[in-house]
């Protein structure tokens, strides 16, 4: 009898204005379809989002948590301690801790094989990537990683995270050709970060698909790795 492979486990960075119990609801699609392959471990941010008072273009991933508790990795604007994936910013607000958190999550629920982010979660994911590559965090040392909704941050402060050696580990980027929250060429433009992507291109919006039809996508890069 052939030895059963064990279950690769996977970090998951949710987005902006959800948190890890949110996050896990929305992705119970998305463990279904991998179960025998996957254990996926959630973590919420450290920040708390003010809640929205009548604004109408701030990021709308509070509609995927449903949830008192929403949080953020940083803040894009300061004084309002706000985030817009678009807003341009020479600093940002919070960043440092969101790594500490990370990094805490890895000594203290690892190790983890991959890791996985959506939205400002990928974006996030991003960056760990580009410190790990860059031999900044001994702690880190994910084998692979999946970005869905990705993209660059525009914060000024952050573009050394994008100047560096490409980085290597193998990467699944997964984005929505009518998503309104983070437009498919902002996910586009993040590519060129990573060497030897892989895509999962779907016709939808801001969320991680999970049909049947996408499994084949997941598994065929999931099996270069474990």
């Amino acid at each position: 009898m052939s030895k059963a492979v064990p279950p690769l486990r996977i970090l998951c960075i949710h987005g902006y204005r959800q948190n890890g119990s949110s996050f896990r609801e929305k992705t119970g699609a998305l463990r279904k379809l991998l179960k025998k392959q996957v254990e996926l471990v959630y973590i919420s941010a450290p920040h708390k989002v003010p809640a929205i008072q009548n604004e109408t273009n701030q990021e709308p991933e509070k509609a995927c948590g449903g949830d008192e508790d929403q949080r953020g990795w940083w803040f894009s604007n300061i004084q309002a301690r706000s985030f817009k994936a678009q807003e341009e910013c020479e600093g940002s607000l919070g960043l440092e801790d969101s790594v500490d958190t990370v990094r805490t999550a890895v000594k203290e629920l690892g190790p983890f094989d991959g890791i996985l982010g959506f939205s400002q979660g990928a974006a996030l994911v991003a960056i760990l990537c580009a410190l790990q590559e860059q031999k900044q965090e001994p702690d880190f040392n994910f084998r692979f990683a999946i970005l869905v909704a990705g993209f660059r941050s525009t914060c000024s402060q952050h573009q050394r995270f994008y100047e560096g050696p490409l980085i290597a580990i193998p990467s699944l980027h997964v984005f929505g050709q009518d998503d309104r929250v983070i437009p498919e060429k902002m996910s586009q433009d993040l590519l060129p970060v990573f060497d030897g992507v892989q895509t999962l291109i779907h016709p939808g919006g801001h969320f991680i698909p999970a049909a049947s039809l996408h499994r084949q996508s997941y598994q065929d890069f999931l099996k270069k790795i474990q």
